[in-house]
């Protein structure tokens, strides 16, 4: 898997009670969505490692450009910016899509994922992914 140029998409369709009091998206939702892109890419990174899942470590940088109106759609492109030993840092950008405008950025942000592996005990630890972005 060449990491560097990998992109892994999710989308959302934004319904009424994803809205704020002024009827867009409303920002803690963006944020979970960009966390849950972000955890796709992780996911498919760790795929055939010894790791059981990754955990959000840090959510950097993050950025609000355009608003996302109720009943279009957010189409989220997660990329490697970076691999640590157990570490990921996933650039997300979101972009907003209606049915009679042109796809827009609304948000982006960087996220740090740790990989993590469950101990016999039942608590987790970071554990290597050994990928490196080529």
């Amino acid at each position: 898997m060449n990491e560097k140029n990998l992109i892994v998409t999710y989308s959302q369709l934004v319904m009424p009670q994803d809205a704020n009091v002024i009827g867009t998206l409303f920002g803690g939702q963006m944020i979970s969505w960009m966390d849950i892109a972000a955890s796709k890419a992780a996911h498919r990174l760790l795929k055939g490692t010894a790791a059981d899942a990754a955990v959000t470590r840090a959510i950097d940088a993050s950025e609000f450009k355009a608003p996302v109106h109720v009943g279009e759609w957010v189409n989220f492109e997660s990329t490697f910016v970076s691999l640590g030993i157990s570490s990921m840092v996933i650039l997300v950008k979101a972009y907003a899509e209606g049915r009679h405008d042109k796809r827009r950025l609304a948000c982006i942000a960087e996220f740090t994922m740790v990989a993590i592996c469950r101990k016999k005990d039942g608590t987790y630890e970071k554990v290597s992914h050994g990928k490196q972005i080529v």
